[in-house]
């Protein structure tokens, strides 16, 4: 599901002909004349952390997708001084400037986040509620760029806007000895094809996530501000929409399927003065060990809605680095599902469901193991053993 060697092969679905659709927009890839390429980072929210920083020396483009760091060919959206950027300050839809660059018009299939790796801490996290500043440990690898394979046309005149979409909370895992290593996900979203979600929530509620789902698979995340505010942008548009899943600690989940994305506009599901409410909810643990260590296993708890609703991802760990182990935090309440249309969108509890989750765990490389589990009386303990 995630990369090993902290490279990040993208095929985003809902992107599915991408360099026709920005030929489409203006794009020829004649390789006649030069265009432009505007680069933007923003991050989806950190678990457990009150800062994620990484320092970002440059950004390289090659119209190979095997070209090596060495080859000839590379354009460079560089830096100087590098910048250090705490992710977490990159929710709801602010974007971080990297910069732009001239370039030949034409068909590039390979973008690379070149990571500095000099001085104590250049990419490090904070903590939640903690003052310490602890370095990330890094790959040697990460000097020579998170390559990322994703395509996409430059036109002659024109310019092409990209979003490195940082996921900081599936990027950090825990060490087992009070570090943490750098894991890079990241997804590449052209703003020229993308637009939003937005919404409120009711404020005080702990640890809300706000993740836009296409078959069980989150897109993108975020978390409200002070206000209740949430805006899941920038989103690839997709005809066929999105299911809207909303989770807090001591809250059951809501979903809300169908939801449009549009280039160039946002999707309200939601108002401040009728928010998103979640009933209360008893929360359980489930946890275990993901063998073998070195498989850098992910583990995911899913429900499934009944009478052909969709299946939605709640909770997810990455395994500890050094042993293995994983805890994941889920509601016991019946989850609440509701369909896209006029505001406010009626919420209906699907009893049939509570407590009931399926696990997966999986890895690169590894066969994904399925578990049931019913969390609905105690909590639960499951082992995996992954197997190539």
């Amino acid at each position: 599901m995630y990369a090993q060697k902290f490279v990040r092969t993208l095929a985003l679905p809902s992107a599915i002909g991408l360099a026709t659709l920005l030929s489409a927009c203006g794009g020829g890839g004649s390789g006649v004349g030069t265009g432009t390429l505007q680069v933007s980072l923003t991050d989806a929210p950190s678990c457990g952390f009150d800062q994620m920083n990484v320092t970002v020396s440059k950004v390289r483009v090659h119209q190979s997708a095997s070209a090596s760091d060495t080859d000839s060919g590379w354009h460079d959206i560089s830096l100087s001084p590098a910048r250090k950027i705490n992710l977490l300050t990159l929710t709801n839809g602010i974007l971080q400037d990297l910069g732009k660059t001239t370039l030949p018009a034409g068909h590039y299939t390979q973008v690379r986040l070149v990571l500095d790796t000099s001085g104590s801490t250049p990419n490090s996290v904070v903590p939640e509620g903690s003052s310490t500043e602890i370095p990330l440990v890094t790959p040697s690898g990460m000097q020579t760029g998170i390559k990322l394979i994703n395509e996409f046309d430059v036109a002659a005149n024109q310019q092409v806007d990209l979003v490195l979409d940082f996921d900081a909370c599936k990027s950090i895992v825990s060490r087992g000895n009070g570090s943490f290593s750098l894991k890079p996900v990241i997804s590449v979203i052209p703003t020229l094809v993308s637009g939003g979600i937005s919404g409120y929530l009711p404020t005080g509620l702990t640890r809300p996530v706000v993740t836009a789902q296409q078959n069980g698979v989150v897109v993108k995340s975020t978390v409200p501000d002070a206000t209740g505010a949430f805006n899941l942008s920038p989103l690839p548009a997709s005809s066929t929409g999105y299911v809207v899943v909303i989770t807090a600690d001591g809250r059951t989940t809501a979903a809300i399927t169908g939801v449009p994305v549009t280039t160039g506009t946002t999707t309200p599901v939601s108002t401040s003065s009728t928010p998103v409410s979640l009933a209360g909810s008893t929360m359980r643990t489930i946890s275990g060990i993901a063998n073998p260590v070195a498989a850098q296993a992910t583990v995911r708890a899913t429900q499934t809605y009944a009478s052909g609703g969709p299946k939605v991802e709640v909770a997810f760990k990455q395994a500890d680095l050094t042993t293995g182990a994983y805890s994941l935090s889920v509601p016991t309440a019946a989850p609440l599902l509701g369909k896209f249309g006029t505001l406010p969108i009626a919420l209906t509890a699907d009893s049939t469901i509570a407590g009931k989750y399926t696990l997966e765990a999986s890895a690169t490389g590894y066969t994904t193991q399925i578990f049931n589990a019913d969390v609905g009386t105690a909590d639960v303990t499951k082992d995996f053993t992954l197997a190539p």
